[in-house]
């Protein structure tokens, strides 16, 4: 008979985000001792992961923090379903990515999964929590923002998950206008999905592209070849506005640029940062 009892594979779930069947059976191979119970629910896990590796991994959240209020990280960590993702094990999980980002400063992905955490590089110490969860788990990216002030909003596109979308605006003063400013720009960036944060941030070839389609479109649709640099020009400032953050007619008052906004806060946007699970 085993010597273990309701509360203990209570805990255990809790404690490991396992499935039922899986946590009786860890304790009835453990005969009740919950230590062992839960390292083989982690071995199990890990054998598994080579098969996981092939899968998607396109749920997931977003998470942010602000330290000193002068520099912004905002981290995505993926797994396979909404329903690991809501977990609270994944949660922390991404929290503790979170936290050894802030804790090792650093600004890239490939910098993030080697830091340390318990002694092993943050990569392996996801393996193994996924091995628990029994899903793929993927931490995606990362972003580091700074400035005078940076302000961090996440949003949620839907009540039961955790934040789906994320995004960092830095400005250049930390005055309340400036603040109250750059918290209406991140909630912006979070509905309107800017790419870049200036004109001179899209790349050379993005922009002779645009000119070029704009062209053909305009001779297809029978311009005169006098319009042409008229129209080439404003078609041109279209896709500035569409996707240059500070071009951006504001979501507030559309009547103002988020460049208005700010510069009647007194201030100017220096970085920003947006990721949305999955894209």
């Amino acid at each position: 008979m085993a010597n273990y009892t309701a509360a203990d594979i209570k805990a255990l779930r809790e404690r490991t985000g396992a499935g039922m069947m899986d946590v009786k059976k860890a304790l009835d191979e453990a005969n009740g001792d919950m230590d062992k119970a839960i390292e083989a629910i982690r071995i199990k896990g890990l054998k598994g992961a080579a098969k996981r590796e092939g899968r998607s991994a396109a749920e997931g959240l977003v998470t942010a923090k602000v330290v000193g209020g002068t520099t912004g990280y905002l981290v995505e960590v993926n797994a396979e379903t909404d329903f690991v993702a809501k977990s609270d094990k994944f949660v922390a999980l991404a929290e503790k990515v979170l936290e050894v980002a802030v804790a090792a400063e650093v600004d890239s992905l490939e910098a993030l999964l080697a830091a340390d955490v318990e002694g092993k590089k943050l990569e392996d110490y996801v393996t193994e929590e996924a091995a628990v969860l029994g899903e793929k788990v993927v931490v995606r990216r990362i972003a580091k923002v700074t400035g005078g002030y940076v302000d961090a909003y996440l949003h949620k596109t839907s009540k039961d998950l955790p934040a789906q979308v994320g995004v960092l605006v830095a400005v250049d003063a930390d005055s309340d206008a400036a603040k109250t400013a750059a918290h209406d720009v991140a909630v912006h960036a979070a509905a309107i999905v800017p790419t870049y944060l200036t004109r001179d941030e899209v790349p050379a070839e993005t922009v002779e592209n645009e000119r070029r389609i704009a062209e053909e479109t305009a001779k297809a649709e029978g311009k005169p070849e006098q319009a042409m640099p008229k129209i080439i020009e404003g078609r041109t400032n279209a896709f500035f506005k569409e996707h240059v953050l500070v071009d951006q007619p504001f979501a507030k008052d559309p009547k103002q640029t988020v460049a208005k906004v700010l510069e009647a806060a007194g201030t100017n946007a220096v970085g920003f940062a947006r990721f949305r699970v999955g894209n």
